[in-house]
């Protein structure tokens, strides 16, 4: 039987100077992302598109969503299978092409993880269930394109 899962946030225009959206260059990009009984998180547009620079935005929360993802059901698949894992971090990277009409879409997103592991011999699972772990994460099967996974392995003897 499948299982269904709500999410809910509330995401709040902060950005009026006054005059709203009357000209394209009056307003400011900011908004805030609130989540129940969590801390909100004050965002923007890219800067590139007239956005504040000390704010996360849309395309900063998309790679962070995949890596994210990514990472726990990868951090899952290693506790179910015995493969130690004592240090994981991610250098996410992603390419947006934007088209001449102003739209865009990414077209790659690239996990770059350097995990470190307890024994050289867990390398080879460690490697396999990277794609499990793709297989598996819920924002990656809702994208419209491949995330590719480049992993370090690194190891740290107990």
């Amino acid at each position: 039987m499948k299982k269904e899962h709500q999410y809910q946030a509330t995401i709040k225009w902060t950005g009026n100077k006054g005059s709203g959206t009357s000209n394209y260059k009056e307003f400011e990009r900011s908004h805030t992302i609130s989540v129940a009984h969590k801390t909100d998180i004050f965002a923007s547009s890219d800067p590139a598109f007239r956005g504040d620079k000390t704010k996360h935005n849309p395309e900063d929360l998309l790679l962070a969503s995949l890596s994210s993802c990514h990472m726990l059901w990868y951090l899952h698949l290693c506790a179910e299978g015995g493969v130690i894992v004592v240090d994981y971090i991610d250098n996410v990277t992603g390419t947006m092409t934007e088209k001449t009409n102003g739209s865009g879409q990414f077209t790659e997103v690239i996990l770059n993880p350097i995990i470190t592991l307890t024994n050289h011999s867990m390398i080879q699972k460690g490697k396999e269930l990277h794609n499990k772990a793709n297989k598996f994460c819920f924002i990656a099967n809702s994208v419209n394109f491949i995330v590719k996974h480049k992993p370090t392995f690194l190891v740290k003897t107990l």
